[in-house]
């Protein structure tokens, strides 16, 4: 039983029509699966803008049509591109026994205490994941602990990150997630002191060579 829930009524309406239905306050879309043939269904408009923003993409959510319980992930929400209102809703209707890809989204928790001291800055990789799981195991999030990073050059690969036997991420391994480096200012003026040892050291060559030029005189 999924956490989230929501009735749908079976939707007679298709094209055009659902402008109608539209300002009638429901909003249209569709249940599909691997074990089930699409429902065209409709949602009251305040019932699937709440579930949609408990649940987002990542968490279960139990459509009911017909008695019947399908439990679904939201995978494509239709917007106006002006106003945001929600204007069509594709649901997949998920099997337990098959594994499914889903885009979990990255959340970074915690500080760097060199980031605390203001001797490095943190860099952001991706902000999410393709995870392939069963329904069971899906997560909401993916939490990356700053306070671990406690030294420059300190990071966090795709590799680093443990999900168990039953997660297959599609991302490269070594694919950099978080990072913490030194601030452009501090670098920049350590590059400017290296230039300025470089170059006294090619004066001092120099004066060298041309006492040794006055000498052989």
């Amino acid at each position: 039983m999924a956490e989230f829930a929501i009735t749908a009524e079976v939707r007679k309406v298709i094209g055009k029509k659902n402008r109608v239905l539209r300002r009638e306050g429901f909003v249209p879309g569709i249940v599909y699966g691997p074990s089930n043939d699409p429902i065209s269904v409709q949602f009251p408009y305040r019932a699937i803008e709440t579930a949609l923003m408990r649940a987002g993409g990542t968490n279960l959510i139990d459509i009911e049509v017909d008695g019947v319980k399908y439990p679904s992930l939201a995978r494509e929400v239709q917007r106006d591109v002006v106003r945001g209102d929600i204007l069509h809703v594709d649901f997949l209707a998920v099997d337990p026994n098959q594994r499914i890809r889903v885009e979990v989204p990255i959340v970074m928790e915690g500080l760097s205490p060199v980031v605390a001291a203001r001797e490095g800055i943190l860099i952001a990789g991706r902000s999410s994941l393709t995870l392939e799981v069963y329904p069971t195991d899906i997560r909401d999030r993916i939490v990356i602990d700053l306070s671990k990073l406690t030294e420059l050059g300190a990071e966090v690969l795709v590799g680093d990150l443990e999900f168990g036997e039953n997660v297959t991420v599609h991302s490269d391994p070594n694919e950099m997630l978080a990072k913490i480096v030194q601030p452009a200012a501090a670098r920049a003026a350590e590059l400017d002191e290296l230039d300025g040892i470089v170059g006294e050291e090619g004066e001092d060559e120099e004066g060298d060579s041309e006492e040794e030029e006055t000498d052989e005189e």
